[in-house]
């Protein structure tokens, strides 16, 4: 799937060419896992997965969706009747970055819109911030309003917490922008400053796998909202504004000062020892001890395992699998309940491990995972 032929497609459904065609990837988060919302640290990479976007603009208050991944013709809508939660399907996405832009006193009169991805939904890739981030970068090149990367992924953020109610932090959105090719992101999510880490696997003779278990999941869901909940009334119990001001060498007391809350003790402990693996894996990488960041890798799972209790079946199998078969490391990445697992491994383990995981799965009655090798790649752009 290449521009030209999303471009050829919008013409045959809109009648004229497009204006101009637009790409965002998903991600794949390396560690740093549920503390974008805690003010936390993230390191996420962009995919070479991608929604495409042929876009122009409309004069009339209208938007026209069209998507080549759902069945249907196209979808109209006048942007005066859009309201937060009156949307529950996919087009709530795109619309809700439309919303954004015109809250945030943006002149946005329209737009006619056809997309189509690579971008596998509902295994934790950020499907739903790559279709926001395209729609975002696009308006923004089209009506010209000089908007930075930083604050697109802010309005597309506003977007998903308030016109779908998906309570997402700031990460997903802010990988899809602004990553750059053979590189992750080191995020601060409290002032979003950036440093773009060298992370080239092919040059050391690694590989990173994403395995999507195929199980679903979905950010709207209540779970996902209690740890949130949970994690913020954490901070107000220490008396912090976020959990990120807790440090790491004060951790138990912290803990003890917690009492009797299991569960809020388990969330603060994950969110405030994960920042903590993220400093170490930045350290790692730059002092080029890559194969070394394995094992904290699966030090992140087993504290979503255990603590923040997010992981699932499938997800621990691929992990177990995984590191018993050789793997340097392993974790689930994403919000939960399902999605995807990564694993670190030499490049000539990569068939042999491949295997052993869909074999387990098949002698566990699970669905056969998808498995591919997870590049670091560029992030949102303009393709013509």
């Amino acid at each position: 799937m290449g521009a030209q032929q999303v471009a050829e497609r919008f013409t045959e459904l809109y009648g004229t060419a497009p204006e101009g065609v637009w790409a965002a990837p998903g991600r794949v988060n390396l560690i740093g896992e549920h503390t974008d919302y805690n003010d936390g640290f993230v390191m996420p990479f962009a995919l070479p997965h991608q929604v495409i976007a042929a876009v122009s603009r409309r004069d009339d208050g209208l938007v026209r969706l069209h998507s080549a991944d759902v069945e249907g013709g196209i979808a109209e809508l006048a942007l005066e009747a859009l309201a937060p939660q009156s949307d529950r399907a996919w087009t709530a996405y795109p619309a809700g970055v439309l919303w954004a832009l015109r809250e945030a006193g943006h002149e946005v009169t329209g737009a006619d819109i056809h997309l189509a991805s690579t971008v596998p939904t509902g295994a934790g890739l950020s499907s739903s911030a790559a279709l926001e981030i395209v729609i975002a970068l696009a308006l923004n090149d089209l009506y010209g309003l000089g908007l930075q990367r930083w604050q697109l992924a802010r309005l597309c953020q506003r977007a998903e917490n308030v016109y779908v109610g998906a309570p997402t932090g700031i990460m997903d959105q802010t990988a899809s922008a602004c990553c750059e090719q053979g590189h992750a992101l080191f995020l601060d999510t409290r002032d979003l400053s950036q440093q773009q880490i060298p992370f080239d696997l092919a040059a050391e003779g690694l590989r990173l796998l994403v395995v999507d278990t195929q199980v679903k999941h979905a950010h709207s869901g209540g779970e996902y909202g209690k740890r949130r909940a949970g994690c913020e009334k954490g901070a107000a119990l220490l008396g912090v504004d976020a959990l990120r001001d807790v440090p790491y060498a004060d951790l138990d007391a912290a803990l003890a000062r917690l009492g009797d809350e299991e569960e809020i003790v388990r969330l603060v402990r994950h969110v405030v020892t994960e920042d903590q693996r993220v400093e170490r894996v930045v350290a790692l990488l730059r002092s080029g001890e890559t194969r070394a960041i394995g094992p904290v890798l699966t030090e992140g799972h087993a504290s979503l395992r255990d603590d923040f209790r997010i992981s699932c079946p499938e997800l621990d199998l691929v992990v177990d699998t995984a590191l018993a078969n050789g793997a340097l490391g392993a974790r689930m990445t994403g919000g939960g309940f399902g999605g995807s697992a990564i694993v670190l491994a030499e490049a000539t383990d990569v068939n042999a491990l491949t295997k052993a995981i869909e074999e387990a799965f098949t002698t566990a009655g699970f669905t056969t995972p998808r498995t591919f090798e997870a590049v670091p790649s560029a992030g949102a752009r303009r393709l013509n």
